[in-house]
């Protein structure tokens, strides 16, 4: 691939007290991921000239005022900023929460403008972010509203992908968000990316219940009888090839995951910690469904490591991987499903 054709990375700074900058410029410290990528981080030079300088990294930044000024092979940084940052380390800030809403905002607009192809964010925190102006709990929900489709939280790895069927909900609200509608379109939204975005042409999807022991027959709550298993069999009578629910006690320690494709969790926790119990540091979070391409690492803002120079940028390696495979697996998948009569236009042309 020469550098003109290079796929182009946009990568949002996250939390800027957090370890999004360090792993951000970490990633780059082998010149050779430039000749297979071109990013551009959304935030300013001096920040990142600043974190070059606390970590003693030696990524060379290349400054932008403009996205029409990208130079594929450079470390690019979009300016979004003139005044200077001040870092606070691990303290939770509001001007740090407002910087990064900008550089989010400013990367979905490129990427909806097709300046950039795919979006690789680093971690927010939650209450920074949180405005009277910036409602969403995270990424997931804005870009949910931002882009075409229907997001789906999607944890993937090597050996393991773990879809939510409620992601940012509390506890209590879980039994009474499940319902039939939902739970047919979180798995044609699996369905479909594990299609489209892994290339796997027949999907066998796995379902995990609500209560434990799938509620004993209505013994531990009556949501699985009562919701999720007509759901699932409505489904299977459709053709899909859905198994479950499983009991998710035992679901992952068994290792009955590696049957499947892809797991459809019932709630955050139930599916989030099997999987950063088996892929933590090497996963990556991927919302599908949506028009473009955006991942992020598995993990958070890391406040209680940051600026100590200890982040570990695996998982964000792994991210901007997961993000241009995916990105040329959709591109494979619209050519091997584009319309033949459009292909033998062009041929008689």
């Amino acid at each position: 691939m020469n550098k003109e054709e290079n796929i182009k990375v946009g990568i949002t700074i996250g939390d800027p007290n957090g370890v999004g900058g360090e792993i951000i410029l970490k990633a780059f410290e082998d010149p050779r991921m430039l000749e297979m990528y071109t990013p551009v981080v959304f935030a300013s030079t001096k920040l990142l000239s600043f974190y070059a300088k606390t970590f003693d990294l030696k990524t060379k930044i290349h400054g932008i005022t403009s996205l029409d000024e990208v130079v594929p092979g450079k470390f690019n940084v979009l300016r979004l900023i003139k005044e200077p940052f001040t870092v606070q380390w691990g303290e939770v800030s509001t001007e740090a929460g407002k910087l990064a809403i900008r550089s989010l905002e400013a990367a979905t607009a490129a990427l909806k403008e097709n300046k950039i192809d795919v979006l690789v964010t680093a971690p927010i925190n939650k209450e920074s972010i949180h405005s009277e102006d910036f409602t969403f709990p995270g990424h997931t929900d804005y870009l949910n509203q931002e882009l075409e489709g229907e997001s789906l939280m999607f944890m993937v790895s090597d050996e393991l992908r773990v879809g939510l069927l409620t992601d940012h909900v509390p506890v209590k609200d879980v039994p009474s968000t499940i319902n039939a509608k939902l739970i047919k379109t979180k798995i044609g939204t699996i369905k479909e990316s594990l299609k489209k975005d892994f290339g796997i042409s027949k999907p066998r999807i796995a379902v995990l219940g609500i209560n434990p022991h799938v509620g004993d027959n209505g013994v531990i709550g009556t949501e699985d009888q009562d919701t999720l298993i007509p759901a699932l069999e409505q489904l299977r009578e459709d053709g899909n090839i859905i198994f479950g629910p499983y009991a998710a006690d035992s679901f992952f320690g068994n290792k009955k995951y590696k049957e499947f494709d892809a797991v459809l969790a019932s709630y955050h926790d139930q599916g989030l910690i099997p999987f950063k119990t088996i892929a933590f540091g090497h996963g990556v979070n991927y919302t599908a469904g949506l028009s473009h391409v955006r991942t992020s690492p598995d993990h958070g803002t890391g406040f209680d490591i940051a600026g100590k120079g200890t982040a570990n940028p695996e998982s964000f390696v792994a991210a901007i991987d997961a993000a241009i495979e995916i990105y040329l697996k959709r591109k494979e998948y619209d050519i091997l499903n584009e319309n033949p009569l459009k292909k033998l236009s062009r041929k008689r042309r």
